[in-house]
């Protein structure tokens, strides 16, 4: 047959027909080999397909316009997980900047010695003694910008009830303490007996009285307060009355915690000594309450 002879489309038919066949036989061989299992699987244009009842080749409807389709919700899921990931970044960075600021909002600032109380370090503060006992203040204890302040600083004048009178004596039968009770707890006040600092309530009423001793210089008076225990008795001599205080607790604590020395709505009394024996870096506070 001579190409004059044929129609444009019936050459379009003869090549199509050709190709058809190729593919065919290019399926045999593969199926042959075990490198296919369905011709269907493996076609040579997806927009086109030969009708066997027609022996025509027909273009599949909406071929093309499927793989558009395709393609634009491809692109569209693109889009969507990059703008999942910016949006979990954001995320994040917000999270981070709120912990942040949760965390300065939380945050206590340090807590420095008020009005209420008037103490920079706890009484009783001195070096460790020598070989032959010699011991002086302790100037370490104190900050070095309030060391001016501690050193012009006047003996307050402590308190006296009118009732009772002043205290004059302290005894704990516990661990054989009786000695007499001096007025402030400076450090020329404790070479003397058992200091009552300027800021302590009154005995058997609401408050705290802060009484301080040595524990390795001057008679040692507070030599063994390490072994009193809960139940143990501390007796106040006044010039007038007796009161008799029930030991609550102690505890080690350092020479800044001056907490110890607020006072209190009930009646309470508070021992305070160097701690440890003949080291003296720390404080030994005994906390007790009036006896019912």
């Amino acid at each position: 047959m001579k190409r004059e002879q044929l129609s444009d489309d019936e050459l379009r038919e003869l090549l199509m027909q050709r190709k058809i066949r190729s593919r065919e036989a290019r399926v045999s061989a593969y199926r042959a080999a075990g490198r296919i299992v369905d011709a269907d699987n493996a076609p040579i244009n997806e927009d086109l397909i030969y009708n066997t009842e027609t022996q025509r080749i027909e273009r599949v409807s909406g071929g093309r316009t499927i793989r558009r389709i395709d393609i634009f919700l491809l692109i569209v899921e693109i889009l969507a997980v990059i703008a999942v990931v910016i949006l979990i970044g954001r995320g994040s960075s917000i999270l981070q900047t709120l912990n942040e600021e949760a965390s300065r909002a939380f945050s206590v600032p340090t807590v420095t010695p008020t009005a209420l109380i008037q103490a920079v370090v706890l009484p009783g503060g001195h070096t460790a003694p020598d070989a032959v006992g010699n011991a002086v203040f302790n100037e370490s204890e104190i900050p070095e910008h309030l060391r001016g302040l501690v050193s012009v600083r006047s003996t307050p004048v402590v308190p006296i009830d009118s009732d009772s009178g002043r205290i004059i004596r302290i005894g704990i039968p516990a661990i054989n303490v009786d000695a007499p009770v001096v007025q402030g707890d400076d450090w020329e006040a404790l070479k003397t007996g058992v200091g009552l600092n300027a800021e302590s309530g009154l005995p058997g009423k609401p408050g705290n009285v802060i009484l301080s001793g040595h524990n390795d210089i001057y008679g040692q008076v507070f030599r063994e307060l390490d072994r009193l225990t809960t139940g143990d008795e501390i007796l106040l001599l006044t010039e007038k009355n007796a009161y008799t205080y029930i030991v609550t607790g102690t505890q080690i604590v350092q020479p800044s915690q001056v907490e110890v020395m607020r006072q209190t709505e009930d009646s309470t009394l508070t021992l305070i000594s160097c701690y440890p024996y003949l080291v003296d870096t720390q404080r030994i506070v005994v906390s007790a309450a009036l006896k019912k």
